[in-house]
C-alpha cells in the first residue's frame, strides 16, 4: 500500500507510523537529504538488568529510522518498504534516557535502499552504543 503524495515532514510521517502501528512509541524526529534521525525515550520495559538499554530496544529503533531514511531517498511515504536484512554490532553499554538514531543513506537502487545508522544516548552523538546496515526492499509500483 503506498500513501497518497503527501508533503514528506516529519509530521506526516509521524501520522502514517502511527495510523499503521498505532501504539508504537518510535517517532521520525528529522527528516532531510537522504537521511533521517528517530528519538526514543526509554520506557521501564526497554531496561535490562544492569540498567542497560536492552539490544533489541536499539535495534528496533535502528529499523525504523532505516524505515524514515527510506522516505528520505525515494521523496515519499513508502510505507510497504520492508526490511530486507539489518545487521547491528552493539559498542558500548547503552545508558540513559533517550535512545536516539540516524540513518544516512548510502545506495538507492530500483528495487532497495541501504543505509547505515548509528545509535546513541541521550545528547552524545559522539559516544555511539551501536551501529548498523540493513537494506529495504522497495515494492515494484503496478
Amino acid at each position: 500500500m503506498t500513501t497518497e503524495p503527501v508533503a514528506l515532514t516529519v509530521e506526516a510521517i509521524n501520522a502514517a507510523v502511527q495510523s499503521s502501528f498505532p501504539g508504537s512509541s518510535h517517532r521520525c524526529h528529522e527528516i532531510g537529504n537522504n537521511y533521517a534521525i528517530t528519538r526514543l525515550e526509554v520506557e521501564d520495559s526497554h531496561i535490562r538488568p544492569g540498567g542497560y538499554v536492552s539490544g533489541p530496544t536499539q535495534f528496533g529503533a535502528a529499523d525504523a529510522v532505516l524505515w524514515y531514511g527510506c522516505f528520505a531517498a525515494l521523496g515519499r511515504i513508502e510505507q510497504m518498504a520492508l526490511t530486507s536484512e539489518l545487521s547491528i554490532r552493539f559498542l558500548r553499554p547503552a545508558i540513559g534516557k533517550i535512545v536516539w538514531a540516524r540513518a544516512d543513506i548510502d545506495i538507492v537502487t530500483r528495487r532497495s535502499i541501504v543505509g547505515t545508522v548509528k545509535v546513541w544516548m541521550d545528547d552524545d552523538p559522539e559516544r555511539i552504543t551501536a551501529t548498523a546496515q540493513g537494506t529495504y526492499a522497495i515494492p515494484i509500483p503496478k
